[in-house]
């Protein structure tokens, strides 16, 4: 199978963009209204955040962006992978990429936020396989029935 790539990406690119609608309409229809914390292409294009994607010969297969909190925190956010594309280590390559990048950010902590809801059961059986571990709400997240955060420390 041809190599992933994992690189910095432009979400204003045409595909980076579809894929990006395809991720914000999965949780505004799995999500109740006012709980949906995905960032669309202008949050994606803010200073401090980085998104990058993981193409195979050029095709799309993931997106996974990482935001600066403060010095040594940072938040995974943004994660989506085609539906062609699942169950093939992309997801996993992702969460590898943003934790190296953070690592080498200096950051300290990477903290995200996801659904509670069945459909989000994926997402948080993948990010406990690195690791992450239910917390406390934060930055300006609150406590409520539709989300869990997670977090993992990047100490030596």
């Amino acid at each position: 199978m041809p190599e992933l790539l994992i690189a910095p990406d432009d979400p204003r690119s045409a595909d980076v963009r579809a894929l990006l609608g395809t991720h914000l309409a999965f949780s505004r229809r799995v999500t109740p209204p006012g709980h949906v914390h995905a960032l669309d292409t202008d949050g994606l294009l803010e200073p401090g955040v980085t998104l990058f994607s993981a193409r195979r010969e050029g095709v799309l297969l993931g997106v996974g962006a990482i935001k600066r909190l403060g010095p040594e925190h940072a938040e995974l956010k943004s994660m989506h992978t085609s539906e062609a594309a699942r169950r093939q280590g992309v997801a996993s390559a992702m969460v590898e990429h943003l934790l190296a990048f953070a690592a080498t950010s200096n950051y300290e902590r990477v903290s995200l936020e996801t659904g509670t809801m069945d459909a989000f059961a994926p997402a948080r059986s993948l990010y406990a396989k690195f690791g992450f571990v239910a917390c406390e709400p934060f930055a300006n997240y609150t406590a409520n029935p539709y989300s869990t955060c997670m977090t993992i420390g990047l100490g030596p």
